[in-house]
């Protein structure tokens, strides 16, 4: 009892390893959304940049979660909350040199 029987080594995470998380936290927020009947679709330019905001090399991944709450989810909710968005809107995601942009069309549409 109270001993060590081994030891695990973890190794940092690549980047491409935490844009694909990045991209799994978007699809259960997206989830989240679709109880709500919306949608969200983010650009490839948006996962880079999250990856990026959310990438520390000591921490791994840990910061990435409050990295899409920062600048996705708590955005998005404020937007939700003024009406911004009705439901069957599908909320597109795109970043430019100011930052990100929220825009949206309707499901319908995005389905065809």
């Amino acid at each position: 009892v109270n001993r060590i029987d081994e030891s695990v080594v973890f190794h940092p995470l690549a980047a491409s390893q935490i844009r694909g998380i990045a991209d799994i936290q978007i699809a259960s927020l997206n989830r989240r959304l679709h109880y709500n009947d919306l949608a969200i679709e983010v650009s490839e330019a948006v996962l880079d940049k999250v990856a990026e905001l959310g990438y520390d090399p000591v921490y791994g991944a840990r910061p990435l979660r409050r990295a899409v709450q920062n600048w996705i989810e708590n955005p998005l909710a404020q937007r939700v909350i003024q009406g911004d968005y009705a439901p069957g809107d599908c909320i597109l995601v795109d970043i430019d040199e100011d930052g990100f942009i929220f825009d949206k069309r309707s499901q319908d549409s995005a389905r065809a």
